[in-house]
Order: structure tokens, then sequence, then C-alpha cells
């Protein structure tokens, strides 16, 4: 790739390879951005986490690794050539976006803005089973005490909607760039992990889930953890099941028929819990009266 693309020159390097990620919060995005970093093809790697939609992914993000390594957002800012120089020409290029899909946006202004998308070896979507990933996001949401319950509850239905238009763009809409990664399995089976670094033209350098990422203050439901092979989060909703509010959002989810339609599809045994949530949700009429 050319050192003229001015992309590459506000970066600061030629990457080796890009990869642009998408995800729900809580679905296991800053584990797997990790793991791509990890495994860069010379060992070295930019992350812009959390890029506003619309904009410029070189000014518009969140924060920023180097190398693994959290450095200055506002020097990058201010300067990313500079931080970027510091990964070498060869390093892998990553950037992620949260809450939003690769096609939420029109020709006039699309996802990445002006960034030539011509440039960008794969997008990565990344997804988790509902049950789970509700769970964890109830929780995370619930220890922020400024929030009441309702807006929680505002926050987790628009998720919800988005989540299940993601489910849907990955079973329909994707294309020969985007490589789909299923949190669930990829947290389970090393040897998928092994075989979606292929995919990505990536080498095997780390096929370990490494150590608990500290963006979003961590696991919400294991604070102490530090290596992510500790972290039980296949068990998350049996963990919240006797939790009201999460209680009241399968309740609501499970009236949701293009919600449970494509989690029939993709996440059956969800599907099935939702649909006897569906069957015992009504209380007696006498309860308004």
């Amino acid at each position: 790739m050319s050192s003229s693309q001015p992309e590459w020159q506000r970066l600061g390097i030629v990457p080796g390879a890009t990869l642009r990620l998408f995800g729900m919060r809580r679905s296991g995005n800053h584990a797997i951005s990790s793991w791509l970093q990890r495994n860069a093809i010379n060992g070295n790697a930019v992350f812009l986490n959390n890029c506003t939609r619309k904009r410029d992914p070189l000014t518009s993000f969140a924060s920023v690794e180097v190398n693994t390594t959290r450095v200055s957002t506002n020097a990058a800012r201010a300067d990313m050539a500079t931080t970027g120089a510091k990964a070498g020409d060869g390093a892998l290029f990553l950037f992620s976006y949260e809450d939003h899909l690769p096609d939420e946006a029109d020709e006039e202004k699309p996802v990445s803005g002006p960034f030539n998308i011509a440039l960008i070896d794969r997008n990565v979507l990344i997804y988790r089973s509902f049950l789970n990933w509700i769970a964890s996001l109830t929780r995370k949401l619930q220890l922020n005490q400024t929030y009441t319950v309702a807006r929680r509850a505002g926050v987790l239905m628009r998720a919800v909607d988005t989540y299940r238009r993601l489910l849907e763009f990955i079973e329909g809409n994707r294309g020969p760039k985007d490589v789909a990664i299923c949190y669930d399995r990829w947290t389970a089976e090393e040897q998928h992990r092994a075989e979606l670094l292929v995919q990505l033209g990536l080498p095997q350098r780390d096929t370990s889930l490494g150590v608990v990422q500290a963006y979003g203050g961590g696991s919400s439901f294991q604070k102490t953890a530090n290596d992510a092979s500790e972290l039980e989060t296949d068990q998350r909703w049996k963990q919240m099941a006797e939790d009201r509010e999460y209680q009241a959002l399968l309740t609501l989810s499970a009236q949701d028929r293009a919600l449970t339609n494509v989690l029939e599809r993709m996440f059956p045994k969800d599907r099935e819990i939702l649909g006897r949530i569906a069957a015992n949700s009504m209380f007696p009429r006498e309860v308004l009266t």
C-alpha cells in the first residue's frame, strides 16, 4: 500500500493490514480487539477505540492503543502521525465502532466519514448470544448510580433493536470483506480462534484469551479476575435470572417477533427460553383494577 495515501500520511505508517470492527457494547469487543493486536503481522498495532459514526476515524476515536498500550488520546488527536509512527510500517491498523452497523449511513455520510473504505481489508462483525449479552449490559448499566430504572430501560430496549438489526445484517447482508465472530464460540474454542486468524490474514501468534480488558470497568460480574479464561461469560444469563429488571427486559423482548425470528435461526436455545417467557408473562386482569 502506497505511503502517498493521505490516510496513511495522517496515521504515520503504512499498515500491513487494516481491520474495522463493529459490535454491541458488552459483546467482547475489547477482548477480541486485544487478541487481534496480539496477532498482528509484525507484532505491532495501532487501535483506535470507539470511533464516532460518520466522522473521520483518525480524529474521532475515544481512546488509542499503540502496541497494546494505552497512549494519550489528546496527543493522538493533536498529532496522529507521531503517535502512529511508534508502531512502524507494517503494523496492524484497527479501528472500532460500538452499537452501530456497517450500513447505518448513506453515500453522502458513510459510517467512516471521509476515510477511504477501499483501504479496509476486513470488517469484523462481533456478536454474542442474546441472553448473555443483555444480562451483561443490564448489569453494567445498573452499576451507574445516576441512571434511573426508566433511563436504563430506554437505553437497553434501543440496544435490543440495534442488536437485532446487527444479527440480521450478519445473517443476510454480509459482503466478501465481512468476517463475523460469535463471542460465545470465540471464547470456548481455541481452534476456532486459530481458524479466524487465517480468515483475517493474520499469523497465529497467540490463540489464548489473554487478560481481562479494563475498558468499561472490566467485567461487571468478576471484578477481581485478571486472566480472561477465568471469566464465566456463558453464565451471565443464569447469574441475572432473578433480577427483576432483567426479567422485565426479557418479557418485552419475547414479544418482539423480528427479534425472536432471527434468534430462532442464530441462537435457537435463547429463542426457546423467550418462547417460554412469552407464554407465562401475563398477569391476572384483576391486578389492574
